[in-house]
């Protein structure tokens, strides 16, 4: 049997645009800010890899896909596409915002007081407490499976506000906060190392998959509101909870595996230049030791 019985409601779904005002004006800053911040970089005769620029905007079009347009007007009916939402924004957008370096953009891009105070911020109690990576953890399985299999989830979905102003965003920083020591280097004042960041990138998969698990595998529809939804839309409700902990299942392992391989290739690249040191420096002491 088919998951649904109509596809009627794909039609539907991906000709109405939800245009979130807040957001895009959001996001709009965003990229106004560090367009404004590249330029002043690039003003004081310095440069700024566009990679780091590409991988900024690529971070803020995740973000709009998955919360503008037909999208989000998806996950409002099927809880597989709210599902969707979750991986481009915690385990794609975040992690490519990381890369961007907007840290080091900022502090690059200001002068004086304000400088000194962003770089005192970053190396404040408060600040490497946030960055920890066993905090960082906890907080993001904290949030990805406490907001799925607690009623939060109830909440969240019969509260527009909620969902907006608590949920998204705190999705978001937990995510960045998890991605910022560990991923690329944007001035991060206490960073683990290599081998402690590929650990905590691969135990990701933890939360992640046991989360995935449990939806998939649940005899029973766990939210409510997606059962109305879904109900209405043609679909089986149960059918499209176990598509949406598929994709937690599955999805999450790819993706986890290439921030994990990025990380590998970044500690290797690491070990090979400190392996160039040391030939350099055994060189110069070969060369000044009198025979």
């Amino acid at each position: 049997m088919l998951p649904f019985v109509t596809d009627e409601p794909w039609v539907a779904g991906s000709s109405l645009w939800s245009l979130d005002l807040f957001l895009m004006v959001n996001l709009s800053v965003l990229a106004t800010l560090y367009v404004v911040g590249v330029a002043r970089v690039r003003g004081k005769s310095l440069t700024w890899p566009w990679l780091r620029t590409t991988s900024f905007f690529v971070g803020l079009g995740l973000l709009a896909f998955a919360y503008l347009g037909p999208f989000e007007t998806l996950a409002h009916t099927f809880f597989w596409a709210h599902m969707g939402q979750h991986l481009m924004v915690m385990m794609l957008a975040a992690p490519f915002i990381v890369l961007s370096n907007p840290v080091a953009l900022t502090v690059l891009a200001t002068e004086g007081r304000v400088r000194a105070n962003i770089i005192r911020a970053l190396r404040s109690r408060v600040a490497l407490f946030l960055i920890n990576p066993i905090f960082t953890w906890l907080l993001f399985a904290t949030v990805l499976i406490g907001s799925h299999l607690t009623p939060v989830m109830e909440w969240v979905l019969g509260d527009h506000d909620v969902m907006a102003f608590v949920e998204r965003p705190m999705y978001l920083i937990a995510a960045l906060l998890f991605y910022y020591p560990l991923v690329g280097n944007d001035m991060c004042a206490r960073r683990p190392k290599a081998a402690y960041r590929v650990l905590s990138l691969g135990l990701m998969m933890i939360p992640e998959t046991v989360l995935g698990a449990v939806i998939f595998l649940a005899p029973v529809t766990l939210y409510p509101s997606y059962v109305v939804s879904t109900t209405a839309a043609g679909w089986e409700p149960i059918y499209d909870q176990q598509l949406a902990g598929a994709l937690m299942w599955a999805l999450t392992m790819v993706i986890d595996s290439f921030w994990m391989m990025l990380a590998a290739v970044e500690w290797w690249r690491s070990e090979e230049r400190k392996t160039a040191r040391l030939e350099r420096a055994e060189q110069r002491e070969a060369e000044t030791t009198p025979t």
